[in-house]
């Protein structure tokens, strides 16, 4: 557990900048670069055809969320998003391998980008949100000078259909981005089918013990308030499911890891502020819409009268779950067939003494 003692203070908005010439490419999910198909996997089939899928989130919602992020982030650094980021791109540096290009998808992008710094001998970096708002920041965000010499490209689209055709990606980051998806094993799924084989895929998600404080505070001030219970935080994955999701998109060598931060704030309202400025606040379609006042009042003095600490603070807890997956490859090791053994445990065990392996 990694406890964050930065406080987040209140943010303004910004107003919108005027566009200026960048060196950067730029453009829509439906134009055609290099390794982007022309409507994602499926024949380039619209994505509202798809209606059979179970929806949990409204995306559209989502995408206004990200575009106010984008605004409410500007010129700031999040401690806890970067520390998400920084322990996700970690990883590259366990590697030998070179992953010449990268794929970034959602949440923390400009985290990843300024953070990025030359790891994984990345030649051609591929920037991708549903927020086109949230893309332009990156952009005008790009100041590093280890970055001018990867050539850096800004995508409009949605990770639910990715428009990134098969086998063209070396690497694929996805940081605080994913848990928002209706059909996070179709996007893992798609990853994998986009990724060059020996390709890597790094994700974090939110895990379901995030906010375990906001959900009792919630669950209490509406059961005070209005005598039952309102969906305001959204499901999310536990960690014994993220193994499977690995295992159904086809990944191999799979690896999932946990970690959580405890966030102080000066007060509940701060935590709420805390969360749109992530763009993390509710997004369910089975919400409801109107948020009663006395009701919000009630949670945040019930979370400050049951978690407050002794200097005064309020923590929240945040889950994460890293993953990690490769598409398949011949040089990865394999599993010997099934009665192929030439060693029996009996053996092993008469060589090694039997006390100690029934011990």
């Amino acid at each position: 557990m990694r406890k964050i003692s930065s406080l987040c203070g209140r943010i303004t908005r910004l107003p919108p900048e005027k566009p200026t010439k960048q060196s950067h490419s730029f453009f829509l999910a439906s134009h055609s670069f290099g390794f982007l198909s022309d409507g994602g996997y499926g024949g380039g089939a619209e994505p509202q055809q798809n209606s059979s899928r179970v929806k949990i989130f409204d995306r559209d919602l989502k995408r206004i969320h990200r575009d106010r992020a984008a605004w409410l982030s500007r010129h700031r650094n999040d401690t806890f998003v970067d520390a998400v980021a920084e322990n996700l791109l970690d990883r590259l540096e366990d590697c030998k391998k070179r992953f010449p290009t990268a794929l970034c998808l959602g949440g923390s992008l400009g985290a990843v980008q300024r953070l990025l710094r030359g790891r994984g001998g990345i030649e051609k970096l591929i920037m991708m949100d549903t927020s086109y708002d949230m893309i332009q920041s990156c952009r005008d965000a790009q100041q590093d000078s280890l970055l001018e010499s990867i050539e850096t490209s800004y995508l409009v689209g949605d990770e639910e259909f990715l428009p990134i055709k098969e086998s063209s990606a070396d690497l694929i980051i996805s940081s605080l981005g994913l848990h928002w998806t209706n059909d996070l094993p179709g996007s893992m799924i798609q990853c994998k089918l986009a990724l060059k084989p020996d390709g890597l895929f790094l994700a974090a998600i939110l895990g379901g013990e995030t906010l375990k404080e906001l959900r009792i505070a919630c669950t209490l001030a509406h059961m005070e308030r209005e005598g039952g219970i309102s969906p305001r935080l959204s499901p999310l994955a536990q960690v014994r499911d993220a193994g499977n999701l690995l295992t159904r998109a086809g990944f191999s060598l799979p690896g999932v890891d946990v970690d959580e931060y405890v966030v102080k704030y000066k007060c509940a309202l701060d935590l709420i502020e805390h969360l749109r400025a992530m763009g993390e606040t509710n997004a369910l379609l089975q919400r409801n819409k109107i948020l009663n006042r006395e009701t919000a009042l009630a949670t945040a003095a019930i979370y400050d009268s049951m978690f407050a600490t002794e200097d005064g603070t309020v923590p929240a807890t945040f889950q994460v779950i890293y993953m990690t997956g490769w598409r398949e490859h011949s040089s990865h090791p394999q599993a010997k067939r099934r009665g192929s053994a030439t060693v029996s445990f009996t053996d092993i065990q008469k060589q090694f003494g039997g006390d100690n392996l029934e011990s």
